[in-house]
């Protein structure tokens, strides 16, 4: 992969003028702050929390989140408790000083700013508060005990690291909120904290900085805050430490250091982070390179995941095999942040691919509780141990808002992070439309002049995009609309008139025009339906129809088996056939009208847009006496049994779920 290579078609059509890129280049924008030099120049440009206003089906989970397990975290988990905390003590002296607490902030602040939910923002604000106050004279904050962790006490601590050691791992989540604090309240003193704790990290002896444990494979999240914090000073101490920091992390540049699911999540994008302060293309070439190896070797699957349930293990690649919740919220994370750093619209398909067919099958359909690891083919989510075909023994697959510690935490911010990057500000003071779904946008454009956009859309349900623009004054600046790489040939209007368009793939096309108040533009983005091949699953198959995998509907009855608890646990056991083998000619788009402006439509009975297919029963294929679905068996796959015809729904819809068929012969 190799950074800003632009191939642009003129189109004189019009007033306006519009071009195919497929990679948005870096330049200044003058109103929101993207990188300064001498890093590489931003494509794209994070907005502040609550320019973006999410609508629709997406609005609908952030208001679950926000009553679900998430919102509530400090009812259900020992970590969330204020009194006794590490982290809100002024000393650092207390308990539940490690991850858990900064990885719920991380999502539940911005959780609160983008809804505009009051309780949630006094109450991260409270423990936002607490934390400032834990800072010491020399520039540390947080638990007092991570300063001097014994070897052993933390993962993969092992005995030719310190005996002792600095464990920068929880501070570098804590950064995140803090940072989404300041965006979202301009509180004066976040930038001066982070400065000084920032230049007390300069001061760690080299052998003490990322020694071992997650903070050496996860040294990314630093540099992420290294780099957020230098584009607001400008203080040069901090490309020093930008490029210690990048010498002290696991060494992601030249192969997988660990197959551990979350770190590789994480973990990959190192090398593209550090493209910015060096500005040489190996390093993003290096990140693609990651990512390639990792699907490759573990994600032959349909939903944008790997297999890694707990560690991505030699053997262990099929569809049966899960993905941590963990994962997927920093797996999406990571898409949302190279595609800021790249301008290249891959990483968009790769977020929505996540987003759209692997996290919402994670929770329950009212995000009240979640399980450990989610699969493509997973036919019943019992507590029972499922070892060792899955490597963690115990209950990973029961829903249960108690349970999953890292998950239960973490996943708080994989919705609100989604939202906060729909749209980006660009260089030449324009916007982009990056990731779909119905939202409005305010910024400031060319001239510093505030403009809104609004995005009506059911889109991934849907093809069709209307964007509405609302300006007190005429404007010209640079619109630019992701063209995922599914979309063959997309149509676009202005105003009602088409626009001639070259033969796309991925990529953006940019518009610009002097814009006035109502001006509209409709982008199509043609859903064929696909099926996807997996050779290296036993040459199963996928069904696409544009972002969206799909799944065979299976019929689930929930059993709670918490009775009693304030917030209930459950098991799901199929009711209805499963084991099938497709007739992949035979599919067909079931004609539905349909409507997910407000509603969750992530469910088997709301699915807003259902696939027939005829498919025929494999009697040998079955559940091992664990419960757990067996191996996928080799395409094309003989039977007797006749022709069925059964009903695919979208995979995120499905929580029991047959994604990779076997074909029939």
């Amino acid at each position: 992969m190799r950074a800003f290579v632009l191939l642009c078609v003129s189109l004189p059509i019009l007033a306006q003028q519009v071009r195919f890129i497929d990679k948005l280049p870096g330049g200044e924008n003058r109103y929101y702050p993207g990188n300064r030099a001498p890093l590489a120049p931003s494509p794209l440009i994070k907005l502040p929390i609550g320019a973006v206003r999410p609508e629709g089906w997406l609005r609908k989970q952030l208001v679950l989140e926000a009553d679900g397990f998430s919102g509530r975290l400090t009812e259900l988990s020992d970590f969330c408790k204020y009194q006794g905390n590490a982290w809100t003590n002024p000393k650092g002296e207390g308990d539940f000083g490690w991850e858990e607490v900064p990885y719920w902030l991380k999502g539940f602040t911005d959780l609160g700013y983008i809804l505009g939910d009051k309780r949630i923002i006094a109450e991260a604000n409270r423990w936002l508060d607490a934390v400032l106050k834990t800072q010491r004279e020399n520039g540390y904050f947080g638990n007092a005990k991570n300063l001097e962790v014994k070897r052993g006490d933390q993962p993969e601590m092992n005995t030719d690291k310190p005996a002792r050691a600095i464990d920068l791992w929880p501070n570098m989540i804590m950064m995140y909120p803090l940072r989404s604090f300041y965006e979202a309240t301009g509180d004066s003193r976040i930038i001066p904290f982070l400065t000084k704790y920032l230049r007390w990290q300069q001061a760690i002896p080299a052998e003490q900085f990322l020694p071992g444990s997650w903070q050496k494979y996860r040294g990314g999240d630093n540099l992420d805050s290294i780099v957020w914090l230098y584009n607001r000073t400008g203080d040069a101490f901090l490309l020093d430490l930008a490029r210690f920091n990048h010498e002290r992390t696991a060494n992601w540049f030249a192969n997988i250091p660990t197959w551990h699911g979350v770190n590789v999540s994480q973990g990959f994008r190192e090398p593209g982070e550090f493209f910015q302060v060096s500005k040489d293309a190996k390093f993003l070439d290096a990140t693609e390179r990651n990512y390639g190896m990792v699907m490759d070797r573990y994600g032959q699957v349909p939903g944008g995941m790997f297999g890694a349930d707990e560690n991505a293990r030699a053997g262990f690649g099929g569809p049966r095999q899960g993905a941590e919740t963990c994962s997927m919220a920093e797996y999406m994370l990571s898409d949302e942040m190279l595609l800021k750093i790249s301008g290249d619209p891959v990483w968009g398909d790769r977020a929505e691919d996540v987003a759209f067919n692997s996290l919402p099958a994670s929770m329950t359909p009212d995000l009240k509780g979640l399980h450990y690891l989610t699969a493509p083919n997973q036919v019943q989510l019992d507590r029972g141990s499922k070892a060792p075909a899955i490597e963690n023994g115990g209950d990973m697959f029961s829903y249960n808002p108690y349970q999953y510690r890292c998950c239960q935490h973490n996943v708080a911010h994989a919705w609100p992070y989604f939202a906060e990057h729909l749209w980006m500000a660009t260089p030449g003071e324009g916007l982009a439309a990056v990731l779909y779904a119905a939202s409005s946008v305010k910024a400031k454009v060319a001239g510093g002049h505030e403009i809104q956009i609004r995005e009506e859309t059911q889109y991934p349900f849907d093809e069709q995009i209307t964007l509405t623009i609302a300006t007190k004054e005429a404007v010209r600046f640079p619109l630019a609309l992701r063209v995922p790489g599914w979309a063959a040939a997309p149509a676009l209007k202005v105003n009602g008139k088409p626009m001639v368009l070259p033969e796309t793939k991925r990529g953006w096309l940019v518009i610009e025009n002097t814009w006035r108040n109502g001006d509209r533009i409709e982008l199509r983005l043609p859903m064929a339906v696909e099926v996807r091949t997996w050779a290296k699953n036993r040459n199963s198959v996928s069904v696409y129809r544009g972002p969206l995998a799909y799944s065979l509907r299976i019929g689930e009855r929930w059993e709670r088996y918490n009775p009693g608890a304030k917030w209930p646990a459950y098991e799901v056991f199929p009711t209805t056939s499963w084991n099938y083998a497709l007739v992949p000619s035979s599919i067909r788009v079931l004609p539905r009208k349909y409507d997910v402006a407000n509603d969750q439509p992530f469910t088997p009975n709301a699915a807003p847009v259902l696939l027939r297919a005829n498919a025929r029963k494999i009697p040998s294929w079955t559940q091992e006496a664990n419960g757990m679905i067996q191996e996928v068996p080799q395409s094309p796959v003989s039977t007797n049994a006749a022709e069925e015809e059964v009903t695919l729904i979208p995979m995120g819809c499905a929580r029991l779920r047959v994604s990779a068929f076997p074909v029939a012969r």
